[in-house]
């Protein structure tokens, strides 16, 4: 049972109990309230003071009372704000070095809230496009549609080497670099091109899947655009399924969505000029990212899962 702490009016009442010279037994029995809660208020008036008086103490008191607010050592504080300048988010900083941070992560979000750490550029809030937004772009007359994939790879969800990609467009839109992201490791490939047409595409990727055995990557998932047109030669050629998700439905490429957020906030802005910037600058990006440790990978880094995909495989 909850304690309920004295009214203003019970206090007035003990206090005029007291005056006519009840005992104490008798206000307690009157009130409801335990003996000693009794005892403690007429001990209090004895000394001189009044309901008032003994109001105004507990007030006083009661400010005192619960749970302050948490401090941090300036060390902690310091190795917080370092990794998340790294692009670090605050549940991967705990759950990586749960020893170097006193806190739990509800406490640390509270305190980022308090304006203890600074951090910029957090995800997106809310809706990017409006309801009932139609589709204007170009879409493929023929594609092997996603409900294929679940067909042909009934453990898809637990297999490695289906990827997810897209192309993030530079700016004025007169520029691009592809996105693919492995889904098992969430390993982020970012890719130069020289175009944003169907055969600057296709020669891309064919430049980076022969850097791989066949058979190791299964299956890729794109949208429906027409810059990922020419995908039967490249699926025929290296022995991978490609499909496509259906229009207007990111949601099915979550995970490469995502990616391209991360991406996008951490080094490729809209108004970055892809042709401009070199596959070197693009890897190193998409590098960083890649170390950064990932709860959903039990705060291992895309990149370590990647390659213990590699070490099994007997490729490393």
């Amino acid at each position: 049972m909850t304690y309920a702490h004295l009214t203003t009016n019970e206090l007035v009442i003990i206090e005029a109990y007291h005056q006519e010279g009840k005992k104490i037994s008798a206000i307690a029995k009157s009130l409801g309230r335990a003996r000693q809660t009794i005892y403690n208020v007429v001990a209090y008036l004895e000394q001189g003071y009044s309901a008032y008086d003994y109001y105004e103490h507990y007030k006083v008191n009661k400010k005192r009372c619960g749970r302050h607010n948490t401090q941090l050592s300036k060390e902690e504080t310091d190795f917080i704000q370092s990794h998340l300048e790294k692009d670090w988010s605050l549940d991967v900083i705990k759950g990586t070095y749960p020893n170097k941070v006193s806190c739990s992560m509800r406490t640390l979000y509270r305190l980022a809230d308090r304006g203890v750490f600074k951090k910029e550029n957090l995800p997106w809030k809310g809706k990017r496009k409006q309801n009932g937004k139609k589709e204007m772009r170009g879409k493929q007359a023929f594609r092997r549609d996603i409900r294929e994939r679940a067909e042909r790879y009934p453990t898809f969800d637990r297999e490695f080497g289906h990827f997810e990609g897209d192309t993030i467009v530079g700016k004025d839109s007169k520029s691009a670099a592809i996105t693919l992201v492995e889904r098992q490791s969430k390993v982020i490939i970012a890719l130069q091109t020289n175009g944003r047409k169907a055969q600057d595409i296709e020669q891309s990727l064919r430049d980076w899947l022969t850097k791989f055995p066949k058979n190791l990557f299964k299956s890729m998932t794109f949208d429906c655009g027409k810059e990922f047109s020419n995908w039967k030669s490249l699926s025929n050629e290296y022995d991978i399924d490609i499909f496509f998700a259906d229009p207007g439905c990111p949601g099915q490429r979550g995970l490469n969505e995502h990616s391209n957020g991360l991406l996008r906030r951490h080094g490729l802005p809209k108004q970055t000029d892809f042709n401009e910037i070199s596959q070197e600058v693009l890897s190193a990006i998409a590098d960083k990212r890649n170390n950064i440790p990932r709860k959903s990978l039990n705060y291992q880094t895309p990149l370590q899962v990647f390659l213990s995909y590699f070490k099994v495989s007997n490729l490393i």
